[in-house]
């Protein structure tokens, strides 16, 4: 890739970012529906269970860590279990959950449809409050869940697609990397091909079905074969989620391919952002989602259900990721760290005269 081109795309996304960054508190917070009124700190203690469905998925464990900063917050005893990207697992997890009388139980990244025969149907059998993060095809609630925590899949896609069209090559040829296992993904995916097939100039090369689970694995094997099917005129690589970044410069640097561009519609992994920050990366982006503020939105959502109230409506919006945004940021910083979730959630939980959270 000519570099001068290169470095004009970089200065124009850049500036996006920039754009992305100063109105980040302003729309990642962005929410409609009620508001909890504030009960104090006498609340009974809850049992709740988060089930990953793969840990090694970076969104799943930063919203983990978000909710168990939740938990503690409101003096919840939380068990967690990984079902290391295997249906089989994530089944037995929550078939164990239910039978340990757990009171609350979060869908980590998984189908809401994995579980749905689990569910207790006896009359009078203890049902558990559910909530998912990427649970369904879109936020809000569903027939089982009180609510899907998630951003807009399509606005995710679509904010990932803009940095590709933005290119200044002749010619953009993409391959896009999805999992068809989640229905999420599929959106995303469905969403990037319709743009890309509105640029008059953008080719979608191929859409490539590999496991998140398998990335790892695969992605060095897949990469040389789409190399060799397309050579140049594949410029980019779009993904579902950051976790194929993680095995793509290594390759494509080895077959004197470092001009590919890669930008991931989710969901902004520590990894994905600390190769982005240093501005060397092949990742050129992420569309990331606000995963802490994510987290403490899981516990509200069961907070409001363990009371009787009717889910949030809130809907964070997607942050698109790129190396201006981070380098303007502490290097510990989170990209939600600017948001004031956490007081909002603490006023609207325990009330402004409520004194400190629980430690």
């Amino acid at each position: 890739m000519n570099v001068r081109r290169f470095a004009g795309l970089r200065r124009r996304a850049m500036s996006i970012a920039w754009g992305a960054g100063l109105a980040l508190a302003a729309v990642a917070q962005a929410s409609s529906g009620p508001t909890a009124s504030p009960v104090g700190n006498k609340e009974a203690p809850r049992r709740v269970t988060f089930i990953a469905q793969d840990f090694r998925n970076g969104g799943i464990a930063a919203v983990f860590r978000g909710f168990e900063e939740a938990c503690r917050e409101l003096g919840w005893t939380l068990t967690v279990s990984n079902g290391s990207g295997e249906r089989a697992q994530v089944r037995a997890h929550f078939e164990r959950a239910v039978a340990g009388d757990a009171e609350g139980i979060v869908l980590g990244g998984f189908n809401e449809t994995d579980i749905t025969d689990l569910m207790p149907t006896e009359a009078g059998a203890a049902r558990p409050m559910l909530v998912g993060w990427h649970a369904a095809a879109r936020p809000g609630v569903t027939p089982l869940l009180r609510a899907n925590v998630t951003t807009e899949p399509a606005a995710v896609a679509e904010k990932a697609v803009e940095l590709v069209i933005q290119s200044e090559r002749a010619r953009v040829g993409v391959v896009i990397f999805s999992d068809s296992r989640f229905e999420i993904a599929n959106v995303k995916t469905r969403r990037m091909v319709e743009v890309l097939q509105r640029c008059a100039r953008c080719e979608v090369l191929g859409v490539e079905d590999l496991p998140i689970s398998d990335a790892s694995r695969a992605m060095p094997a897949a990469l040389t074969r789409l190399q060799q099917r397309h050579g140049a005129r594949w410029t980019h690589v779009l993904a579902i989620n950051d976790v194929y970044m993680d095995s793509l410069s290594f390759p494509l640097r080895a077959m004197g391919r470092p001009d590919i561009v890669g930008i991931a519609a989710g969901d902004g992994s520590r990894t994905a952002l600390s190769r982005i920050r240093s501005g060397r990366s092949m990742q050129f982006a992420t569309i990331a989602e606000p995963t802490g503020l994510q987290g403490w939105q899981l516990a509200d959502e069961l907070r409001r259900a363990f009371a009787g109230q009717p889910a949030s409506g809130r809907v964070a919006q997607p942050i698109a990721v790129t190396t201006a945004l981070l380098q303007g940021l502490s290097a510990s910083a989170g990209i939600d760290d600017a948001l004031s979730y956490r007081e909002t959630y603490r006023l609207e939980w325990f009330g402004a005269s409520a004194g400190s959270p629980r430690p």
